[in-house]
C-alpha cells in the first residue's frame, strides 16, 4: 500500500492538517460515548417530512430543470427570496446581484480566501474563532493578527490602526459564536462597523447561529449597519443550523463587484451548487414555512442548553467558569490554569465523554485550559451523567495539578474508535464552553 511520501504533494496539501472536531468524532461512534464535541444540529428539528414534499414538487413540476446544470450565482427564485430577507432585517439596499448561492457556508469561506488572501496577507480574526474559517483561510497562508475579545465578544476599541492598515479583512461571528457561543452587543457592532468604515477594511460576518436564539433581544446584522456606515460587509449564512445540513446550502451577501469575482472563482471550484437542493429549499420556505419551523427548534436548543446549564451548576468545581448563551450550540468552559484540555479529553474518553479542547479554536497564543461543550444532539440524562463524570474528572485534575495526563494519541485505538452578550458564571460547580 503506498505511503502519502510515495506521492508528489504540492507543498500546500502537506501543510494541511486534518481537522481537531473531525478526528474527535470518530471516537465517538460507540455508543457509550456521550459525545458534547461535534457541533451538530439537532435531528429532531430536521423537517423531513417537508422537504421530501418539496423534492418530490420540484421533480413532478420542474424535474429536467431542476436535474439540469444551472447558473454559478445560483437559482433565482431563491436568490430573490435571500435579497428579501435581508431587506427585512435592516439591509433595505440589498439587490439579488448580490447574492450568491454556495454549497454551504464552508465553501464561501474557501472562495473569499481565494479572493482576498496572498502568502503574508494581514488576515484579523477573533481570539478564539471558527475553527473551520482558520483551516480554510490557512491554506492561503495568511499572517494572522488576533482582536481583542472578551466575555462580551469582540473588543473594537481594541482595534489598533497597525492591526487595521493593510488587513485583507476582519472575520468575525457576532451572534452565538462558535467556539463560544458569546454573543457581540449593539454598541460594539456599531463601533466595529464605523472603524472598519474609516480604514477601509472589510468584514466578514459569519451569522449561521442568528436564527437560533431563544433567549434576550434580537441584534441588527453587521450587514444592516455597515450598510449606514458605508462599511464593506460580506455576510455569509446557511441553511445547514435552519433546515438541515445534508442539504449543503449556503449564500454569500456582498456587494457586486466582489460577488463577480467569487462567482468566477466558483465556476473555476463546481460550476454550481446544486440544482434540485436549490430549488427544493426554495419550495420548502418560500411561503413562510421558517416563520413556523423555527420557534420549535429554539424550543429543542433552549431546553437542551438549560440541561447543561443545570448540570454544570450542580457538578463543576467553583474553579471553572462559563459561558451562558443566548442561542446557538454551544458553550464555553475556561479551566483551572493548570488544566490542559487535551490531558483532560484523553481521561474523559476512557471514562466515554468526549469533548473538543479549546486550543485549535486560536490563531495564535492558545489558551491550553478552555473547551467547548455541544449539547443538542445530547438526551438529557446523558448531558447529566457526562456532565457529572467532567466534574470528577476536574476535581481530579484540580486536586493534583502535577499528575501527568495521558496523551490522546496514547489512548489505544479500541478506545478511541469504537445570547445577546453572555455573562459568565463562576459557581461552585461544572463548567462548559461554548
Amino acid at each position: 500500500m503506498p505511503s502519502s511520501s510515495t506521492y508528489r504533494f504540492s507543498q500546500r496539501a502537506k501543510n494541511i492538517t486534518s481537522s481537531t472536531i473531525r478526528e474527535i468524532l470518530k471516537v465517538t461512534e460507540r455508543p457509550e460515548i456521550i459525545s458534547f464535541a461535534g457541533g451538530l444540529p439537532a435531528p429532531v428539528g430536521f423537517p423531513i417530512a417537508d422537504v421530501k414534499q418539496a423534492i418530490d414538487r420540484v421533480l413532478t413540476e420542474r424535474g429536467h430543470t431542476a436535474l439540469q446544470y444551472g447558473p454559478t450565482e445560483g437559482y433565482t427564485p431563491l436568490r430573490e427570496w435571500l435579497a428579501q430577507d435581508m431587506q427585512q432585517r435592516g439591509a433595505t439596499d440589498v439587490s439579488v446581484d448580490e447574492v450568491l448561492i454556495v454549497s454551504g457556508s464552508q465553501q464561501a469561506l474557501d472562495l473569499l480566501g481565494k479572493l482576498f488572501i496572498d502568502p503574508g496577507s494581514k488576515v484579523l480574526v477573533e481570539a478564539p474563532s471558527y475553527l473551520g474559517a482558520l483551516q480554510s483561510f490557512s491554506l492561503f497562508e495568511p499572517e494572522y493578527v488576533t482582536v481583542a475579545t472578551d466575555e462580551g465578544g469582540l473588543i473594537p476599541e481594541e482595534l489598533t490602526a497597525e492591526q487595521l492598515n493593510d488587513a485583507r479583512f476582519i472575520y468575525a461571528l457576532p451572534n452565538f459564536q462558535n467556539p463560544t457561543g458569546r454573543t457581540m452587543g449593539l454598541e460594539r457592532r456599531q463601533a466595529l462597523v464605523e472603524r472598519c468604515a474609516q480604514a477601509g477594511v472589510p468584514i466578514i460576518e459569519d451569522d449561521p447561529y442568528g436564527d437560533l436564539r431563544y433567549a434576550g433581544k434580537a441584534l441588527p446584522g453587521l450587514l444592516a449597519l455597515g450598510r449606514k456606515a458605508g462599511a464593506t460587509v460580506i455576510r455569509l449564512g446557511s441553511f445547514s443550523k435552519v433546515l438541515a445540513p445534508g442539504l449543503r446550502l449556503g449564500y454569500i451577501v456582498a456587494p457586486a463587484p466582489i460577488i463577480s469575482k467569487l462567482v468566477q472563482i466558483k465556476q473555476a471550484t463546481d460550476l454550481h451548487s446544486s440544482t434540485l437542493t436549490q430549488m427544493a429549499v426554495y419550495e420548502t420556505i418560500k411561503n413562510g414555512f421558517l416563520a413556523q419551523h423555527l420557534p420549535a427548534v429554539r424550543d429543542i436548543y433552549r431546553e437542551q442548553c438549560g440541561y447543561m446549564l443545570d448540570a454544570m451548576q450542580s457538578h463543576f468545581p467553583s474553579s471553572t467558569s462559563w459561558t451562558r448563551p443566548e442561542g446557538g450550540m454551544f458553550i464555553w468552559v475556561t479551566l483551572p490554569q493548570h488544566i490542559d484540555a487535551q490531558e483532560l479529553l484523553a481521561r474523559a474518553i476512557e471514562r466515554h465523554v468526549a469533548f473538543v479542547p479549546g486550543a485549535p479554536f486560536y490563531a495564535d497564543a492558545a489558551q491550553h485550559n478552555t473547551l467547548r461543550l455541544s449539547f443538542v444532539t445530547v438526551p438529557e440524562a446523558r448531558i447529566r451523567e457526562g456532565i457529572a463524570i467532567l466534574g470528577r474528572l476536574i476535581e481530579e485534575s484540580h486536586a493534583s495539578p502535577d499528575t501527568p495526563g495521558i496523551e490522546l494519541d496514547a489512548v489505544e485505538p479500541a478506545t478511541m474508535l469504537s445570547g445577546t452578550d453572555p455573562t459568565i458564571s463562576t459557581p461552585a460547580s461544572r463548567l462548559q464552553a461554548l
